[in-house]
């Protein structure tokens, strides 16, 4: 089979356009990239627009399900893949797919830009010209995110600037790659595996989240957990792991909640670091309620985790145990 990338255009600000209402998403995007590209020397490359673009801020799990069916539909005809999304959920689909993709012998690498193509000053280009010649490399197989010369695993991912070109980092993991002058790939890559596609029915209503804040209301947990159509949530605590010890009754709720079969994932509100339930009084109760410790795992990747082992049809207690172990490299699990 010949060498050859197929870019996955889904939208996002890497192929916007000026107009008097601002940056707005405009068809016609293989044009305006090759255009650009001018006689660059990139790999080949075929460009797949979506119909309907879709703004990153508005992104649902049927569209993390539509960009993964796009992948398999096409997946034996391409060496490797790029997909173009818009920057603000990036990470929440880079690490949807990396479930939905539970084995992989190719590359799917995630990019856009801070700045749009159109512009005459812009990083879409470098991200996009850096994402493909990753993209066609044979000794890479994971879903990974490129952006400003940094190769992230996708699960391990968070957008940590608003506006910096350096918008993408993994705090709780080492980059899979770097782009100098050289492309220089890490060892801590996963190796590649015949492919095997998961693409579940998402409910969009089966997992929620919540941030603990001082002062919180207990109500509120109750009204998130209240829906019948909630299976799971990820509750966003303080440091290590604790939740606000003083609000009488979290317990109980959260008791309940798992005497439900719902399944509650404790994941650190900091940047950095680990949860360990055990490390404080106020985060061992909540072992002994049934909430499960979310290790090092981003908000990102707890969320989307939780949807595919609920959107799997697994028990409440095989999504606890799933959640404690790696699956694609998400997490670091406990010794």
């Amino acid at each position: 089979m010949m060498s050859k990338i197929l870019v996955i255009y889904t939208g996002g600000t890497i192929g916007m356009v000026a107009s008097a209402k601002g940056y707005v998403p405009e068809p016609g995007f293989d044009a305006r990239l090759k255009a650009a590209l001018g006689d660059r020397t990139v790999p080949a490359f075929d460009l797949l627009e979506f119909d309907r673009l879709i703004d990153s801020a508005s992104v649902v799990p049927a569209d993390w399900a539509q960009i993964a069916r796009s992948l398999q539909d096409k997946w034996h005809d391409y060496t490797g893949f790029v997909v173009l999304h818009g920057t603000d959920t990036m990470a929440y689909t880079a690490s949807a797919l990396s479930f939905m993709l539970s084995q992989l012998d190719k590359p799917v690498i995630l990019t856009g830009s801070q700045i749009p193509l159109s512009q005459v000053r812009n990083d879409a280009l470098d991200n996009l010209v850096t994402a493909l010649l990753l993209a066609s490399r044979t000794d890479l197989a994971e879903v990974c995110i490129c952006f400003n010369g940094r190769l992230l695993r996708g699960n391990r991912s968070r957008k940590v600037k608003s506006s910096g070109l350096d918008a993408f980092d993994s705090p709780n993991a080492p980059w899979l790659g770097r782009a100098g002058i050289e492309i220089e790939l890490s060892a801590e890559r996963l190796p590649p595996q015949p492919v095997r596609f998961e693409i579940p029915a998402y409910d969009p209503d089966a997992v929620v989240m919540l941030m603990t804040y001082p002062g919180m209301p207990l109500r509120l947990l109750q009204q998130a957990l209240a829906p019948e159509a909630v299976k799971g949530m990820v509750l966003l605590t303080y440091g290590v792991g604790n939740p606000p010890e003083t609000e009488t009754g979290l317990l109980e709720v959260l008791s309940h909640a798992g005497g439900r079969g719902q399944v509650v994932v404790n994941v650190t509100q900091c940047q950095q670091g680990a949860v360990s339930q055990g490390a404080y009084a106020t985060g061992a109760l909540l072992n002994q309620v049934g909430v499960v410790s979310g290790l090092d795992l981003t908000p990102e990747a707890a969320f989307t985790k939780l949807h595919h082992l609920i959107a799997l049809g697994l028990s409440p207690d095989a999504i606890r145990k799933a959640l404690g172990c790696a699956l694609r490299g998400e997490c670091t699990p406990e010794r």
